[in-house]
């Protein structure tokens, strides 16, 4: 009886209770919160019910729902019930009526089932008590926003308060002024703030985010990676040598669930290429000659930006080629050592290319390879246990080198998002937007991908190296090269990340006041504390309560009964908020009057 541990003792002898001896002991002060009467504990009660409101973050793929209050959510979900589930929505629409309104149909199913399952699973809650906040993005359609206000208001909900996710995770972390940017699954947005007004027509985006990191790490696994599948006895586990098992990864083995733990739990941002360290801004804004000759003879002579777009095709076209002669049971010659060329017969250049880049990560690489037990495609299940993933290091560390790659006009890089909405803010706000940078969203959770994004946009301010150009013409001087980020240059001493975790040595006071100040909360989970917060302190966004919503439905309902035009139908979108609606100046006419044209 002396070993047994005094844990479960503890556990059973402690009872949870709210302490309210604080409150209800000043009863002569003036003004002092008293508990209610009718319940054990302090918190307030409104006419609907608890005031504690209901934050919800919604995303393409990943919700944060929980209570206000709160210093994290209640629960973390995938939307559609799995990782291989396909998100809510995407980038573009369908061009037809028909197929957009079908879109639209399952859309409303399945956020219902979504939202419904947050009051009922995740959070246990009455939605006719309780009021909600929802985290939107500034770029989410108003479509998709009215679906999820007529969902809510249907199921009783008192009202709902839209707030800016941007200016939220700015709240989280105790300021009102600053440049934030969301590195989303969708897309990663750049938006300054400034006296906790967002300068919307400001707004900076970017393609390159979360959807197209895990394209890209399928596509580099495809390629480099070895598939070891389960043998076929115990016997054969014993006699056959794993090198004879190898052979390429099948598609059906990296599924939207693989790559995800791949992504979320192996891979990590390494430092930049060509300049030896981050750590020195000094060196970093003057690049000596040694730097920039050997970042470029360390690239390969092909674009980078070839490793995002082309590799997933060019894998495909190859598997649609040789998909007949491609067996389970076909073994391939496995490359050890990617500079050597390839162990396959005959490349395409895309892959030539990816040989390329694969020699150049790996010759600058540390990472480890490591093994990942995954499921066996349909066709190799008559094994015994599971296949072995052996994912090479260089993946594990250069696979998020996509999102800090530049030179693409349609496709900006992280650090050039930030540096154009920069150069979109007035030049009085430069220096107080660049010393406070915040960085949220999921994908920003990546190890080491703050202080890389930080030294990527020293590193593009930074004063450009001088060009050998040919002169034209001997009677005149060549012009000046372009310097898209020269007006930025005065600012690199002041350049700070609110949430680095590791700040670089700064050389201002300003960027010395900011850098790493912020608190240690998670960048993904940086909008819904803002809105924990905001419906705390009943601050939140635009209110809408469901009597107006109520209100705004009928009065549509009456007027599509008197107009029988065939394009009329009931629209409530005019009272959600939406800041792409800016007001109209003095003496324009209406965007929707209708003109009679006269004869």
């Amino acid at each position: 009886m002396s070993n047994t541990p005094a844990t479960p003792r503890a556990k059973t002898s402690f009872t949870p209770t709210t302490p309210a001896t604080a409150r209800v002991a000043a009863t002569n002060v003036p003004g002092a919160v008293h508990a209610s009467p009718h319940y054990a504990t302090t918190r307030r009660h409104s006419l609907y019910g608890v005031e504690d409101r209901v934050v919800i973050d919604p995303g393409s793929r990943i919700w944060k729902v929980g209570f206000s209050g709160e210093g994290r959510p209640r629960d973390v979900f995938y939307g559609g019930g799995s990782a291989n589930a396909a998100p809510f929505w995407k980038l573009v629409r369908a061009k037809d009526a028909a197929e957009r309104a079908e879109e639209e149909k399952m859309l409303e199913a399945r956020l219902e089932t979504c939202l419904r399952s947050v009051f009922h699973d995740s959070l246990l809650a009455d939605p006719k008590a309780r009021k909600v906040i929802l985290v939107e993005h500034p770029l989410l359609p108003l479509y998709i926003k009215e679906v999820i206000a007529r969902i809510l208001f249907e199921n009783q909900v008192p009202s709902v308060s839209f707030a800016c996710s941007h200016l939220l995770s700015l709240l989280a972390v105790g300021r009102i002024t600053g440049l934030v940017i969301d590195c989303g699954h969708l897309e990663s947005v750049a938006l300054p703030i400034f006296a906790a007004r967002p300068m919307f027509p400001q707004i900076q985006t970017t393609p390159i985010a979360g959807a197209q990191l895990t394209s890209h790490i399928r596509a580099l696994l495809l390629m480099f990676a070895t598939y070891l599948p389960p043998p076929s006895s115990l016997s054969a586990a014993i006699s056959v040598p794993a090198a004879n098992r190898s052979t390429r990864v099948p598609q059906e083995v990296l599924t939207d669930a693989v790559i995800e733990e791949i992504k979320t739990r192996c891979c990590f941002v390494g430092d930049a290429l060509g300049i030896g360290t981050h750590r020195d801004p000094e060196r970093m804004a003057t690049p000596t000659q040694e730097d920039v000759e050997g970042s470029e003879m360390d690239f390969p002579p092909s674009d980078i930006s070839y490793t995002e777009s082309e590799a997933s095709q060019s894998h495909s076209q190859s598997q649609s080629q040789s998909g007949a002669s491609s067996q389970p049971d076909s073994e391939y010659a496995v490359v050890s050592d990617p500079r050597g060329g390839g162990g396959r017969g005959e490349t395409a250049s895309g892959e030539n290319h990816l040989q390329a880049l694969a020699a150049m990560y790996q010759r600058h690489s540390t990472a480890t390879d490591i093994q990942m037990r995954v499921l066996p495609p349909p066709a190799q299940q008559l094994g015994t246990g599971r296949g072995t993933l052996l994912i090479p290091g260089w993946i594990r560390e250069r696979a998020a080198e996509l999102l800090f790659e530049s030179g693409d006009v349609d496709e900006s890089s992280l650090a050039e998002t930030i540096l154009d909405t920069l150069l979109k803010v007035p030049r009085d706000l430069r220096k107080t937007m660049a010393s406070s940078i915040l960085v949220s969203g999921g994908t920003a959770m990546l190890p080491g991908f703050i202080p890389r994004l930080h030294a990527e946009i020293i590193r593009a301010v930074a004063q450009p190296p001088a060009l050998s150009r040919q002169q034209i013409r001997p009677d005149r001087p060549n012009p000046p090269a372009y310097d898209k980020y020269g007006p930025l240059r005065p600012l690199l001493p002041y350049f700070a990340i609110l949430n680095n975790p590791s700040p670089p040595p700064v050389t201002s006071e300003r960027a010395a006041a900011n850098a790493g100040k912020a608190p240690a909360f998670a960048p993904a989970c940086l909008a819904w504390v803002g809105g924990s917060l905001a419906g705390s302190l009943k601050t939140g966004g635009v209110e809408v309560p469901r009597e107006k919503w109520d209100e705004e439905a009928n009065q549509n309902a009456d007027d599509e009964e008197m107009d029988v035009t065939p394009d009329s139908r009931p629209r409530t979108r005019n009272i959600l908020p939406d800041w792409t609606r800016t007001p109209l100046p003095v003496g324009a006419p209406p965007a929707n009057i209708q003109r009679t044209s006269t004869a």
